[in-house]
């Protein structure tokens, strides 16, 4: 027995050395971004291509960026660019939808397509022999789609199971009150559609809204990835030469301002009250943007912030916090969203709001600085480290109107941030008396809360 005892204590004894010899060492700091030497050349009909190689293994990605989206959207017309992008991948007038997608899967991959507030992008991912076929098979979506006209009462369907999914969760509604108060009856306001509007579409809307909207000298091809430099050209010239002009860029900017107020959405007997508070920000083509981000990183943007610390780890409010920058053309809110119990959503409210006026009145330590920069040059790392990644990366620049230096400096830029920018950005953009409040919950219980919060706000 004495034996099988010393046995085990030296297994225990040569584990724990073990272990101390396996302990990783610290993370180091984040090198800057060296972007790959990129190749930029633009077709007689003003669309622009760049390619820029990456990485080792055989695979090339093609994406065309179409500077549209929904900020183009009329009046009434919520969710027409992205009914028009989903008829766009029913078929071209040369191939079926089933003809597309079988093409896409024998070079080993996909079509996609997606849209964003201001940007539509046609992508795919193959091996790289296919590349130039890629090339093609995207030109021919973007091109010539069919349109087809039996399938739009199909694919409305499909959006309104879709609408009434995201209606029935307190984040959509909050968020879609929210962007209506800061932006009106501009587009980025118009988050979600009626049943009746989509219903209302025609396939004749469908056409026009592309005609109006899509066209060469809106796109960008980017390639990157491995690939035959030489052939890619050939291929995208050949494939997209013929394609319209098309309309020039041009994007509405609304005129967004502050708001201050609380407004209550009613889900009688909600266990749990979503609050979502916030103001419009600078947007990326500011110099105080990236050191604005870094500030939202450490007051409620990552798990190690101080709003989320003070109402998740401490109080116990809520399980997943989280604030952000939100970003599209010539406009951008910050905004902090929280699921919380509805006992303490007045509470919840106090304490947010106390974080901010924190930073706006006390510089924050080095340390928990560094932390932060930590991280978010991690990230930004992280999402340079694909050809997709870096594609996006070069269509936020190309959006916002900024050079490669805005990705080869940034990690440094951040890292330059002090205590004393956080602080002098909180007090210049994240005023909590200014900030519109959006919460979803039992009105008849967390009314009375919110007026003590308000009442509160004097002894900040």
């Amino acid at each position: 027995m004495k034996r099988i005892t010393l046995y085990l204590f030296n297994i225990v004894i040569c584990l724990a050395v073990f272990a101390q010899k396996q302990t990783p060492p610290a993370g180091g700091t984040p090198k800057d971004f060296t972007l790959p030497e990129k190749t930029t050349f633009k077709l007689d009909n003003g669309l622009t291509v760049v390619m820029i190689p990456y990485g080792n293994l055989p695979k090339v990605t093609v994406s065309a960026v179409v500077k549209t989206g929904n900020i183009h959207e009329g009046e009434g017309q919520i969710w027409l660019a992205d009914i028009t992008a989903d008829l766009m991948q029913e078929g071209t007038t040369t191939r079926t939808a089933q003809e597309v997608s079988l093409a896409a899967a024998n070079m080993g991959g996909q079509i996609n397509i997606g849209v964003g507030p201001n940007q539509t992008t046609a992508s795919g991912e193959v091996l790289s022999e296919f590349g130039a076929d890629l090339v093609g098979l995207i030109a021919d979506v973007l091109q010539q789609p069919a349109f087809p006209g039996g399938e739009l009462s199909r694919l409305i369907n499909d959006r309104k199971r879709d609408l009434s999914v995201q209606m029935s969760r307190p984040q959509p509604q909050a968020t879609e009150k929210f962007n209506k108060i800061i932006y009106g009856n501009h587009p980025y306001g118009d988050i979600y559609p009626t049943e009746e509007i989509l219903d209302s579409y025609t396939i004749d809307d469908v056409r026009k809204f592309y005609s109006d909207n899509f066209g060469a000298q809106r796109t960008v091809v980017y390639v990157a990835g491995v690939f035959n430099e030489a052939e890619m050209k050939e291929a995208i010239t050949k494939a997209f030469s013929q394609w319209v002009t098309g309309p020039a860029v041009s994007f509405d900017v609304p005129e967004a301002v502050a708001k201050p107020g609380v407004e209550i959405l009613d889900r009688a007997d909600a266990p749990q009250s979503t609050i979502i508070m916030g103001l419009p920000v600078v947007d990326p083509s500011h110099p105080d943007f990236i050191p604005l981000s870094v500030t939202n990183y450490l007051l409620g943007g990552s798990f190690a912030s101080r709003i989320t610390s003070n109402i998740r780890e401490d109080k116990g409010y809520t399980y997943s916090p989280r604030s952000t920058v939100d970003t599209r053309y010539g406009a951008a809110t910050w905004y902090e969203m929280a699921d919380v119990t509805t006992d303490v959503t007045g509470p919840s409210l106090k304490e947010i709001s106390y974080e901010i006026n924190k930073l706006r009145s006390e510089v924050p330590g080095v340390e928990e600085l560094d932390g932060i920069k930590n991280y978010r040059a991690g990230i930004f790392v992280l999402q340079n480290s694909s050809p997709g990644g870096i594609i996006g990366q070069l269509s936020f620049l190309d959006l916002y109107g900024l050079d490669d230096s805005y990705l080869t400096e940034y990690v440094k830029n951040v890292y330059a941030v002090t205590p004393e920018q956080v602080t002098e950005m909180t007090r210049k953009y994240l005023d909590y008396e200014k900030m519109t409040i959006v919460v979803v919950g039992d009105k008849k219980v967390i009314e009375k809360q919110i007026e003590d919060y308000q009442n509160a706000l004097d002894n900040f």
